[in-house]
């Protein structure tokens, strides 16, 4: 053989590893180079909706310029069978990912949850407003379940008691959470909320868990000082023995629906509601707002006393004076209705 046939053999050889090394080096890139660009940010979010096709997905990675070249993206995605996994959620995207890795989190559906809070919110409204800005739940869709009375007696619960499932806290929650599933989590949370020292406390007060929290509502709304819960539950409670309405201002705002009322007047106090305490006996249907853990805990945990009233001080601290008798209670409450008088405050 001579000389110039081995060196072609040879240089053919060399090529042929040569275009090898390039092929796989370019397939390397395509697999597990950085294809991923998060502009001047560690990472962002893309949520993919319920439904989603790849096409959609390709537009969401496009339209938010998370990929840089979506010909090796939609190469791999391919190679990887990704357009017949799509997962909805809301992922977690990083600067420097390659496609490989992407794709591997965006097909095994693994979504970062997302915190949910829950606090003390008044109305059904506000409520699935907020819920529905931090899950893909629809606002109409949730309040459209916490209005089937069929759907809630499944529950066991009704369209006045509903509020009574959302104890306030912050929970993890898939972004793609639907309207029954945030119903039937909230459910499960008041059920392990409602433990056997909860439980049991309710039933030696005589009120059911359902009772506690339309009644630590109330005192909710009564004071902004906590140290005052306590003892404003032991005044309800006091009353509900004795059979006595229990006259409670913030249920004549929710009935009269102005709960930035700050002066109840006698008109106020006509309003025919199930909801006006001072015309209907008992706790009223349900609860006026979504009383936080403190109330709650606050009514379980109740000071017992002799006092059958109270009344703002006339300070307007937000503090009021506790009384045993009706004629030390109007001596009170004049004594905050001039002040408010002086103060020109009509309402």
């Amino acid at each position: 053989m001579s000389k110039i046939f081995k060196y072609l053999i040879y240089a053919i050889f060399a090529l042929a590893i040569l275009i090898s090394g390039v092929y796989f080096f370019s397939l390397y890139r395509k697999v597990y180079g950085t294809n991923v660009e998060t502009g001047d940010k560690k990472f962002v979010y893309i949520l993919i909706p319920t439904g989603s096709t790849y096409g959609n997905v390709m537009d969401l990675l496009v339209s938010n310029h998370v990929i840089e070249d979506t010909t090796s993206f939609g190469w791999v995605a391919r190679k990887k069978n990704y357009p017949r996994h799509i997962h909805p959620g809301r992922y977690r995207i990083t600067k420097g990912m390659g496609n490989n890795q992407l794709i591997n989190m965006l097909r095994s559906g693994q979504q970062e949850p997302v915190k949910l809070l829950i606090n003390n919110m008044r109305t059904f409204g506000e409520l699935a407003a907020v819920v529905s800005e931090q899950i893909e739940a629809d606002s109409a869709e949730i309040m459209d379940l916490l209005k089937d009375r069929d759907y809630l007696s499944q529950l066991g619960f009704t369209p006045e008691t509903a509020p009574v499932i959302f104890i306030p806290n912050t929970y993890e929650f898939y972004w793609n959470t639907n309207a029954d599933g945030f119903m039937r989590r909230m459910k499960r949370e008041y059920d392990r909320f409602w433990n056997s020292d909860r439980t049991r406390k309710a039933e030696e007060i005589g009120l059911s868990p359902v009772e506690v929290i339309i009644l630590a509502s109330i005192v909710e709304q009564e004071t902004d000082m906590k140290e005052e819960e306590k003892i404003i539950a032991g005044v309800y409670i006091n009353r509900l023995r004795k059979n006595m309405r229990l006259e409670a201002c913030p249920t004549v705002k929710f009935a009269v629906g102005d709960m930035s009322l700050t002066r109840i007047l006698d008109k106020h106090l006509e309003v025919d509601s199930p909801y006006n305490t001072y015309r209907y006996a008992g706790l009223p249907p349900g609860p006026i707002t979504v009383p936080s853990i403190t109330s709650i805990d606050a009514v379980l945990n109740y000071e017992k006393h002799d006092y059958l009233f109270f009344a703002a001080k006339d300070d307007l601290s937000g503090y009021h004076n506790f009384a045993k008798t009706y004629t030390q209670h109007i001596k009170n409450a004049h004594s905050y209705q001039k002040a408010l008088d002086r103060r020109k405050i009509l309402n």
